[in-house]
């Protein structure tokens, strides 16, 4: 089975659904392989002026697949894809975000956020970082804010997430909300959103170019680790590792 749903096409804008919900729509080979062909197709389209990126089941990404990773360059080149994408991409969220499903959600252009759904930046209590999401996820948040759910791993809010500036709107309503920035969006002209996009995303760009792979070899480290090795079986095993205090 697909982790992801047939597209649907609606008045110029395309909605990619992940849609794994056995693991939360973990961040799996297959995943990341499916997601990076239906962005290419996208781009390759002209009838497609945006892209909705969302998710069935209660969480948008629980971050890595623990048990089916995705290489950690095609995850990145994935992200890179979505920022690089010449056509908006817009997330919309109503269920939780983990780890490296920030990044994901950080490489969206805009993003609608629920009211339900929270956020947390888990690695630290792995053993691990948020190295490669650092990527688009620095260049787009309060560093004041980074520093703190980058080291405590707590959770939080989707009005949170926006005072922060890691999703662009939290709503009640995320479909009403949705409509009207789609609908702006439909306004613009191809050549208008690509080069309006260009100038928002050249900074996330060129921390990609600087920085790829120094934080690829950072993370392929910390997973090798031992800490890393306990923390993930003590994830799975839904046990405290055990340096915790």
């Amino acid at each position: 089975m697909s982790p992801l749903a047939p597209p649907a096409h609606v008045r110029g804008v395309t909605t990619l659904t992940l849609d794994s919900p056995g693991n939360r729509n973990a961040l799996s080979a297959g995943l990341v392989a499916g997601l990076a062909e239906a962005l290419d197709a996208c781009a390759a389209d002209a009838s497609v002026r945006a892209v909705v990126l969302t998710h069935t089941g209660t969480t948008f990404c629980a971050g890595a697949d623990l048990r089916a990773p995705a290489d950690p360059h095609d995850f990145v080149a994935l992200m890179r894809r979505i920022v690089a994408l010449p056509k908006p991409v817009v997330a919309r969220v109503t269920g939780h975000v983990r780890a490296g499903g920030l990044g994901l959600l950080a490489a969206c252009d805009i993003s609608v956020a629920g009211t339900g759904a929270t956020f947390a930046l888990t690695e630290a209590r792995l053993g691990l970082a948020p190295a490669v999401i650092s990527m688009p996820l620095l260049p787009r948040i309060d560093p004041r804010a980074a520093a703190r759910y980058y080291l405590t791993g707590e959770k939080f809010s989707a009005d949170e997430a926006e005072r922060i500036g890691l999703v662009t709107m939290a709503a009640d309503d995320v479909d009403g909300s949705l409509d009207g920035v789609l609908d702006d969006l439909r306004r613009a002209s191809p050549q208008g959103l690509a080069a309006s996009k260009a100038l928002v995303t050249a900074t996330v760009l060129q921390s990609f170019d600087q920085h790829a792979e120094d934080l690829i070899a950072r993370s392929a480290r910390l997973f090798a680790s031992d800490e890393a090795r306990e923390g993930m079986t003590a994830f799975l095993e839904r046990r405290d590792p055990a340096w915790a205090l």
